[in-house]
């Protein structure tokens, strides 16, 4: 088998496809999230603990000379990274979960039966009329 008849088989397949469409909708999904844990939830939580911005927090290791910038340990940018990651994994359970929730809903509707087609609704009424015929010529019959 040619490389380009390997490769278009592993390309078309299935599942290459739908990991494909889900990175997609992934990155789309993610810049939402992003959003509202930098639009939505961030700000009142800043409110909240008193507008302090982690991001700015750091612990002076050595000073800045003349001949060097300042050694510093950044871990507010640490802390706010740990709690974006908790807001945006708190977003995300709460949106798999209603999405759990409304699939359980679906399926727990019981569906209703299919309408008969047009062939079985035409031999329905051969039918009946069949039998109407039959019990109309028993009864002259009798």
């Amino acid at each position: 088998m040619s490389l380009w008849r390997e490769f278009k088989g592993f390309a078309v397949r299935g599942n290459v496809i739908d990991l494909a469409v889900g990175v997609v909708v992934g990155g789309a999904f993610g810049k939402i999230v992003t959003s509202l844990v930098n639009d939505i939830i961030t700000p009142p939580l800043g409110l909240l603990i008193g507008g302090v911005d982690f991001a700015n927090l750091k612990f002076t290791l050595r000073r800045a000379t003349e001949q060097a910038p300042a050694v510093t340990l950044n871990y507010g940018s640490f802390v706010q990274t740990v709690i974006n990651f908790l807001i945006i994994a708190f977003a995300i359970f709460v949106v798999v979960r209603l999405l759990n929730r409304l699939k359980r809903q679906e399926a727990a509707q019981p569906s209703l039966p299919p309408a008969p087609s047009r062939e079985e609704v035409l031999l329905t009424e051969i039918r009946d009329a069949l039998r109407e015929r039959g019990s109309s010529s028993h009864a002259n019959r009798d």
